[in-house]
């Protein structure tokens, strides 16, 4: 048998085992296993192009993205062509439920870093835009700790490594 040539049996076999959903991989051990042969599984995906067997590209990489809601759940095109394949469940799919932020009862005083004095808390507000400018909230700050109690409280969880040791901020450059 030469390189690139296979015997029709071999092709009719990683047909019927291509339409039953199976895997390169296990097309290839299961051919290698009824004809006593050594084909790899890159050798079995490039016989299957050459027999026009090879799912398109959309098939093979199903959107990983939740539907959003209002949108219709559609059945995926790679479920329908190849039921048999290992695809997360429907409820995976769903969209996860709106998450409640922490909030703080603190208003801060919003000190540039500039400005901030050694005894200031260090937490940041703003900065999420472009071009937005970073402020810090500025009320006196806890011992051993950057920030005032209520932020420190936000940061830390208990019984955590970073509970025991303070975050020090340095200003490495200032403009």
């Amino acid at each position: 048998m030469e390189p690139g040539h296979w015997p029709s049996e071999h092709s009719d076999a990683l047909r019927d085992y291509f339409r039953k959903g199976m895997s390169y991989a296990e097309i290839a051990r299961q051919i290698n296993a009824g004809f006593g042969t050594a084909y790899t599984r890159s050798a079995v995906i490039g016989r299957a192009k050459r027999l026009g067997l090879v799912v398109p590209e959309w098939i093979t990489s199903p959107s990983v993205a939740p539907f959003l809601p209002g949108e219709p759940y559609l059945v995926s095109p790679r479920r329908a062509v190849l039921p048999n394949l290992n695809l997360p469940p429907k409820s995976a799919m769903k969209p996860a439920a709106q998450m409640t932020l922490r909030c703080v009862g603190v208003q801060p005083r919003l000190v540039e870093l500039v400005a901030l004095e050694k005894v200031d808390c260090r937490y940041p507000y703003g900065g999420d835009k472009d071009g937005e400018a970073i402020a810090f909230c500025g009320h006196p700050r806890q011992p051993g700790s950057s920030y005032c109690a209520p932020h420190a409280r936000l940061t830390r969880r208990s019984g955590a490594a970073s509970a025991r040791a303070p975050v020090v901020l340095r200003l490495v450059s200032a403009s």
